[in-house]
């Protein structure tokens, strides 16, 4: 999955799901989508830019449901979304809401359709 560049510095060289790339129990090559997901959001809202809180949530839901489809292949490699992996992406999605300014958004909202 090729992703676009971003021009957000910070976000360009922040380690995403870093704490799933650290624990073995999670297939890299699955992580490396999850990142994907995590740069798609990123350069979906550069260049979309959100006018509005609902703007921005129906993006972050939009890369929620990506993680949702994911989670069936960490299952088919015996592996799953545990409280690290949970802690690990929502950490990313506050980071993505702070870095872009968003932060009147609430860190629950930003992954409500998740089933992780």
């Amino acid at each position: 999955m090729a992703t676009a560049p971003v021009t957000n510095q910070e976000i360009a060289n922040h380690p995403f799901l870093q704490k799933m790339y650290a624990d073995n129990k999670f297939p890299k090559h699955l992580v490396d989508k999850g990142k994907a997901i995590l740069l798609d959001l990123c350069y979906k809202i550069e260049t979309r830019v959100p006018k509005t809180l609902p703007d921005f949530y129906d993006l972050t839901h939009r890369a929620t449901d990506s993680f949702n489809d994911l989670q069936d292949e960490f299952k088919a490699k015996r592996s799953k979304y545990d409280q690290v992996a949970s802690d690990s992406i929502g950490g990313d999605f506050t980071f993505i809401m702070q870095t872009y300014g968003f932060i009147e958004a609430d860190a629950e909202e930003l992954t409500a359709p998740k089933e992780w």
